[in-house]
């Protein structure tokens, strides 16, 4: 005969992702009776598809200032108590094989399952329970002596006919929902809706880590070199990331332009270096005087791609398309370098939360404790991950900040 399911926990979790996973692990493992709540049909989704689903776990190379937050400092205390050293320390201790790429990403060898696996087994050796296909339905502050429990929870059982609906009652709720990035993988409001539930603030949120889609003469150009990358360096607001660029049939995508992506706002232009490595004027006035006499993009195709340096000729020097390089005044080869080091583009927008690696901004930090993620004006009440206003690079970032913002919040439980 199966026993009924309790009701009453320690703290409740909502979310099964890196941050929740790890959370539970940590905050059970200090004798925390723990109930993870999961809406979707399994655990872990978005960090099985991460990575190429070889997961890119953490970064060797962690500082504040890998992350974007309205409060710039908010980040240091947890990423200090618990930091990428720790991490690592614990993928070695389930001896799981990683490699280091550059930039210090550290990605898994063999799968993103392995991540998934290790949180699974630390949540298991602390009788974490996890429920999957859950939607809660109703959160409200509760005061009861007699159990020392703040919430009560209605949740509906997704995956039974007919649905069940049952009441749960924790001393401590954590939000770890994520947020708005990749709906299919189950982003979602809901963070923002307890936080806004308990009166705290939640700051202007944009899709960040997506690709620039063009609508204007670009988007053709895209389109044909679609699948077609080079390095760059691309500038925006007084940033500027070296990485790769990567052609689509909507626009640009590619580390460098997710990167960028996250410092752009609509209706600002972005600037592409097409030859970081060096000063594309100079080059091509020491070929005129080398009395060079190929034509330009035959030229130019040493060091960018034949089918780039085509769609170059066609917006620059379409008129000169047969004159050898020798030919072209010296005016004429200063601008084309100016463009090549500086190619000035307007995206009309991004791809949106659809293929977002991240949501830029969320719930306040200011309302929020640095040190246990609690809510200032709300006992018990903590949020971590992706659903406060704290954003990482590329590169592990926003794992580490998971791995650190949970790690707190379960000592503090």
């Amino acid at each position: 005969m199966n026993r009924p399911s309790p009701t009453n926990y320690d703290v409740i979790i909502l979310g099964a992702g890196a941050a929740g996973l790890f959370c539970a692990a940590t905050a059970a493992s200090r004798g925390r009776r723990v109930l993870v709540l999961e809406k979707a049909n399994k655990i872990g989704k978005k960090i099985l598809m991460s990575g190429g689903g070889r997961c890119n776990f953490t970064n060797r190379f962690v500082t504040a200032d890998n992350f974007i937050s309205k409060n710039p400092h908010f980040c240091k205390s947890a990423l200090s108590t618990y930091s990428q050293w720790d991490f690592i320390d614990l993928v070695e201790r389930h001896q799981i094989e990683y490699e280091e790429r550059k930039h210090g990403q550290l990605f898994c060898v063999n799968s993103a399952k392995e991540i998934v696996a290790m949180l699974q087994a630390e949540c298991a050796q602390s009788s974490v329970e996890i429920r999957t296909h859950c939607e809660i339905t109703q959160i409200a502050s509760i005061e009861s002596a007699a159990h020392n429990n703040r919430y009560q929870l209605e949740i509906t059982h997704c995956a039974s006919e007919p649905k069940q609906t049952q009441k749960l009652t924790c001393h401590s709720l954590v939000v770890a929902s994520g947020a708005l990035s990749v709906p299919s993988l189950g982003g979602s409001a809901i963070g923002y809706e307890i936080a806004e539930q308990f009166k705290l603030e939640v700051t202007e949120r944009r899709s960040g880590l997506v690709p620039f889609m063009f609508s204007d003469f670009m988007k053709p150009v895209c389109e044909r070199l679609s699948g077609t990358s080079l390095e760059v360096e691309i500038h925006c607001n007084g940033r500027a990331f070296t990485e790769q660029l990567l052609f689509t049939h909507r626009g640009i995508s590619g580390p460098a332009v997710l990167q960028i992506s996250n410092y752009w706002r609509e209706g600002t232009e972005i600037e592409i270096n097409l030859l970081p490595a060096f000063d594309a004027t100079e080059w091509l006035l020491q070929a005129k005087r080398d009395k060079v006499k190929t034509q330009l993009k035959n030229f130019l195709s040493q060091n960018i791609a034949k089918s780039i340096t085509i769609e170059l000729q066609a917006l620059w020097w379409p008129q000169q398309a047969e004159t050898p390089l020798l030919e072209f005044s010296d005016k004429q080869l200063r601008s084309i370098g100016q463009q090549i080091n500086c190619w000035s583009l307007k995206p009309s927008g991004t791809e949106g939360y659809r293929t977002a690696e991240v949501t830029l901004g969320g719930v306040d930090t200011n309302g929020i404790s640095s040190r246990t993620m609690e809510a200032k004006n709300q006992s018990g009440l903590y949020f971590i991950g992706e659903v406060l206003d704290v954003s990482g690079h590329l590169g592990g970032f926003n794992f580490q900040w998971a791995w650190s913002s949970a790690y707190v919040a379960g000592q503090a439980v």
